[in-house]
C-alpha cells in the first residue's frame, strides 16, 4: 500500500491549600523530556497497581527479536503485539509496591534501547496516604493537522497541553475515550467514509495484512505523537468510548453504530492492544467481567472496567459504556448488569476514603445526541427538548444512570464524585436531584475533564447545534457552564477534601506558547 496516497485520500480528507506554591509554578514543556534519550523508542506508555506494571512500546523499526525490560535486576520478555515487531508490551508482576523502580530496555543482545528512567508503584491496598493528584482528560484523538482553526489540534500542540499537565507533577492521569477518530459511517456518509470503508476489508483479520497496514497509519498517528515517551514515568489509565470503535454514536433510520459491530470492535482491541495499556486486575474487581481475562490478553487484564487504587484514600472506577450496551427498551443497560453490581460493591466499600466514578459517557449534561444517558432530543426550534421521542433512544439506560447516582449519593464516606469524557468541553455541576431521587443530602459533583485535541467543527454547539445544557431530567446546579475550549483538570485527593483545577486554552485567541505557563482559570474544594 502507498502510505503517500492513503494519507491523500484519506486523513487529508477528512490541590490543595497546603501544598507548596511552587507546585503551580510554570515549568516551560521543552525542558520536561529535553534531557532524556529515547533511542529507538516511537513511543512508551505505563499503567501500574501495586504490584504490577504494564507498558506498552513502539519501535522506529521493527525488532526482529523480544526485547528485555529490566525493572531493578528482574527481566521481563517483551511480547509482540503486532505481526511486524514494531509494537510490544511488558507486563510485570509481584513487584514491591510504593516503590520507585529503575527500568531499562535493551535488545536481544544486550544493548540499550533507550536511556533507563524511573517509575513507581502503587501503595499496596489498605495503605494510608495523604494526598493523590490525578490528571484527567478527554478526546484527544484525531488526525494530525497543520493548522490550528480548521481539522483537529496539530497532535505538537496537542503534545504540548499534555506535557503542561505532566509539568504540574501528578501521579497518575487517566485519558477518558476518544483516543482515535477515524468513523467509518461519518453522520450523512459521504466519499471520506466510502473510503475508509473501502480500506478495510472487513471480512478479513485485523492483523497480519491490509487491515493491520491500514490500521496503523490510521490511528498510530493519532496516539505515537501525542504521547511519545512523556508519560513513561507517569502511568496512565485508557479508557475508550464511541470514536475509538470507529464510529459516532448514531441511531437513525438509516444506521444504528452500537453496540459496535464485529469487526469495528476488533478494530478497537487491536489499537488497545497495540498502543495503549489495558487495565490490570484488581482483587476487588471479578476476573470474569465483559471483556476482562480474555484469551488473547495476558494476566487477567480487563479491556473495558478498571481500577485506579491508591492504597486506602482513592479507588475510581472506570467503565466504558458502549461494548455491553443493550438495545432492550426498559431493561437496557450502557453497562453490563454484572458490571453494574462491582460498581454499586466498590462504591459501599468501606476500605476506601474516596470512590470516584469515571464513565466513558457524562453524567450531567445532554447535546441531545442519541447515545446518552438521556432523552433530551434538538428540537425544531434548537433548543433541548424531551417532548420529542429520541429516535431508538432507551429508556433503560436513564434507569440504569439513576440507579449509579442514587448509590453514589448513598455512599457513607467521602466525597461523591463524577469525572467522565466524551463530552468536548470543561466544565463542573452538583447534582441536587435526578428525576424522583432527592440528592441534596450528599449532592454528587460531576466533570467533564476537558479536551485535548478537538477540531472547530467537533463542540458541541456545532456539531450538535446546541452547547451541552443540563437535561431535564436533573437539577444541576452548574459551576462551571461547560466551556468549548481545550483544557484539563487536576484533582487533588486528601483525607477530607477533593481540589478541583481547571484548565482552558483558547485556540482563537491565545498563541501555542501561551500553553505552557497556563494557569487554572476555576478552582473548586469540595468536602463532605
Amino acid at each position: 500500500m502507498d502510505r503517500r496516497r492513503f494519507l491523500t485520500q484519506t486523513m487529508g480528507a477528512a490541590v490543595l491549600a497546603s501544598l507548596p506554591a511552587d507546585r503551580f509554578e510554570p515549568v516551560a514543556s521543552e525542558q520536561i523530556d529535553a534531557a532524556w534519550d529515547r533511542g529507538q523508542l516511537k513511543h512508551l506508555l505505563p499503567s501500574v497497581s501495586d504490584s504490577r506494571m504494564l507498558i506498552k512500546a513502539s519501535f522506529v523499526r521493527p525488532l526482529s527479536s523480544a526485547p528485555t525490560l529490566r525493572i531493578g535486576t528482574t527481566p521481563t520478555i517483551g511480547v509482540m503485539t503486532d505481526t511486524k515487531g514494531e509494537s510490544w508490551q511488558f507486563y510485570a508482576s509481584g513487584l514491591a509496591p510504593d516503590r520507585r523502580h529503575t527500568l531499562a530496555l535493551v535488545d536481544a543482545r544486550g544493548t540499550s534501547l533507550c536511556q533507563p528512567w524511573g517509575l513507581s508503584t502503587f501503595p499496596a491496598p489498605g495503605t494510608t496516604r495523604d494526598r493523590l493528584r490525578v490528571l484527567f482528560f478527554t478526546c484527544a484523538g484525531g488526525p494530525d493537522s497543520s493548522s490550528l482553526t480548521t481539522g483537529y489540534l496539530p497532535t505538537a500542540v496537542r503534545n504540548r497541553l499534555l506535557r503542561r499537565g505532566l509539568s504540574l507533577s501528578p501521579d497518575v492521569a487517566v485519558a477518558n475515550g476518544d483516543h482515535v477518530y477515524w468513523d467509518l459511517h461519518a453522520r450523512g456518509g459521504g466519499q471520506v467514509a466510502a473510503q475508509r470503508l473501502g480500506s478495510f476489508p472487513r471480512s478479513a483479520l485485523v492483523f497480519g495484512d491490509t487491515n493491520e497496514t491500514v490500521l496503523k497509519l490510521a490511528a498510530g498517528p493519532q496516539i505515537l505523537p501525542v504521547y511519545g515517551t512523556d508519560f513513561r514515568s507517569t502511568p496512565v489509565f485508557f479508557l475508550q468510548d464511541d470514536h475509538d470503535y470507529f464510529d459516532n454514536d448514531e441511531g437513525t433510520d438509516a444506521i444504528v453504530t452500537f453496540p459496535p459491530p464485529w469487526f469495528q470492535l476488533q478494530l478497537a482491541r487491536a489499537t488497545q492492544r497495540m498502543y495503549y495499556p489495558e487495565f490490570l486486575p484488581d482483587a476487588t474487581r471479578p476476573a470474569g467481567l465483559p471483556w476482562s481475562s480474555a484469551g488473547d490478553r495476558t494476566g487477567g487484564l480487563s479491556e473495558s472496567f478498571g481500577t485506579l487504587r491508591f492504597g486506602s484514600l482513592v479507588e475510581i472506577l472506570l467503565y466504558d459504556v458502549r461494548r455491553t450496551m443493550t438495545l432492550a427498551g426498559p431493561s437496557a443497560v450502557f453497562v453490563d448488569a454484572e458490571a453494574e453490581r462491582w460498581l454499586h460493591a466498590r462504591t459501599a466499600a468501606a476500605d476506601i476514603t474516596h470512590v470516584v466514578h469515571a464513565p466513558s459517557n457524562p453524567p450531567g449534561w445532554s447535546a441531545g445526541k442519541w447515545g446518552e444517558w438521556y432523552p433530551d432530543v434538538l428540537g425544531e426550534d434548537k433548543r433541548l427538548t424531551t417532548a420529542v421521542p429520541k429516535p431508538y433512544w432507551q429508556t433503560g439506560w436513564l434507569a440504569q444512570h439513576d440507579r449509579l447516582i442514587q448509590s453514589i449519593s448513598r455512599r457513607p464516606r467521602g466525597i461523591p464524585f463524577i469525572v467522565s469524557g466524551d463530552l468536548h468541553a470543561v466544565g463542573a455541576g452538583t447534582m441536587l436531584r435526578s428525576g424522583a431521587i432527592d440528592l441534596r443530602a450528599n449532592p454528587p459533583t460531576t466533570v467533564t475533564a476537558g479536551s485535548i485535541g478537538t477540531a472547530p467543527a467537533g463542540w458541541p454547539s456545532a456539531f450538535r447545534g446546541t452547547p451541552p445544557l443540563p437535561p431535564a431530567h436533573l437539577d444541576l446546579k452548574e459551576d462551571i457552564k461547560p466551556i468549548e475550549q481545550h483544557g484539563f483538570t487536576l484533582a487533588d485527593f486528601s483525607a477530607d477534601r477533593i481540589v478541583l483545577r481547571f484548565f482552558k486554552w483558547d485556540v482563537k485567541t491565545e498563541r501555542p506558547e501561551a500553553i505552557d505557563h497556563l494557569e487554572p482559570f476555576h478552582t473548586m474544594e469540595l468536602h463532605r
